[in-house]
């Protein structure tokens, strides 16, 4: 039997109790990863403890923003693959609060930047950014050479993050590659003012979903365990091919879908005539968003695991379980 890339090998998972860091973390250790979780707040309804994940991870306790803690881990866990996920994801509590922000999406990545750089172990890092670093652009749909301009507090984060970890590896030679993503969902995300989970829990609650736009904002929606797979993908090709070096890519479906489309295509999925509220109260995110992922493609021989239709169907469920 082939053995598995990942068995055994020591992988330190920033950010794992969050959407996409519980299915990563979950994928990693079905290939027999040893997972290690760096973890600042216990979050008990997340996938990663609601999934028993948490039991079979090393897990340690800390904040991005601590270098100390990172390269401790590094050291005395002998971490050879990084995949940082850690982020404050929110655009709403960006716009709220943009210094907490800052700090944990700029201050996070230069400190594990930094960790990976005195850590001579560290063989593949994979820093995870955003379509949002490309902020708004006329030219559509974004591809990686689409420059870096964020102007809101999220987004400005993403490209400031973004940017840092391009000089880490033009500076000091740090393998490093980057993602850019459009909007994860999944089953496990608990922010409820996100499209997908809160649409979902108000047609279960047999309420009118909401939605805090006008609906015609337009997004690249991303499945959560087709980012997973992908950021897997990435870390495992760039311990072999150093020409990777310093890129970034996009992952997308290359769809592009409003706000009220997506809403539609949940209720129509769960069999629901009830009809949305929109507000009309959303300010300071950027109007139209899509990702080309042809170099995803070309260069990685990518392609999604999922359709759209098929990661709604499995998010849909994982709710109507969790919210039984």
């Amino acid at each position: 039997m082939k053995q598995s890339f990942w068995r055994d090998r020591p992988v330190l998972v920033t950010g794992a109790t969050g959407l996409v860091g519980a299915w990563l973390t979950r994928r990693l250790l079905d290939e027999g990863a040893a997972a290690v979780c760096l973890v600042r707040d216990w979050v008990p309804r997340s996938e990663l403890v609601h999934a028993r994940l948490i039991e079979r991870v090393t897990v340690v306790r800390g904040d991005i923003r601590d270098r100390d803690t990172i390269e401790r881990t590094l050291g005395e866990h002998e971490i050879d693959t990084v995949i940082h996920l850690a982020a404050q994801t929110i655009v709403g509590i960006a716009n709220r609060n943009p210094v907490s922000t800052f700090e944990s999406n700029i201050q996070g990545t230069w400190n594990l930047l930094e960790a990976c750089r005195r850590s001579p172990m560290v063989k593949s890092v994979v820093i995870a950014s955003s379509d949002k670093a490309y902020g708004d652009q006329e030219v559509l749909p974004y591809d990686e050479s689409t420059p870096l301009q964020g102007r809101h507090p999220y987004d400005v984060s993403k490209s400031c993050a973004d940017l840092i970890a391009q000089a880490y590896v033009k500076t000091y030679g740090l393998p490093v590659v980057v993602t850019r993503c459009g909007n994860f969902y999944g089953g496990g995300d608990l922010n409820w003012n996100r499209i997908v989970p809160g649409t979902v829990r108000s047609v279960l609650r047999g309420e009118r979903p909401v939605i805090r736009s006008d609906g015609e904002y337009v997004r690249d929606y991303f499945y959560v365990e087709d980012g997973a797979a992908a950021y897997m993908l990435l870390a495992r090709q760039l311990h072999c091919r150093p020409e990777l070096r310093g890129l970034a890519f996009n992952f997308s479906n290359e769809i592009e879908v409003t706000v009220l489309g997506l809403v539609n295509r949940i209720l129509k999925a769960m069999g629901s005539e009830l009809e949305p509220r929109v507000l009309n109260e959303a300010s300071n995110e950027i109007r139209r968003q899509s990702l080309s992922a042809a170099r995803a493609r070309t260069k990685l021989n990518w392609s999604p695991l999922f359709t759209l239709e098929q990661g709604l169907e499995r998010t849909i469920a994982w709710y109507r379980e969790f919210l039984a």
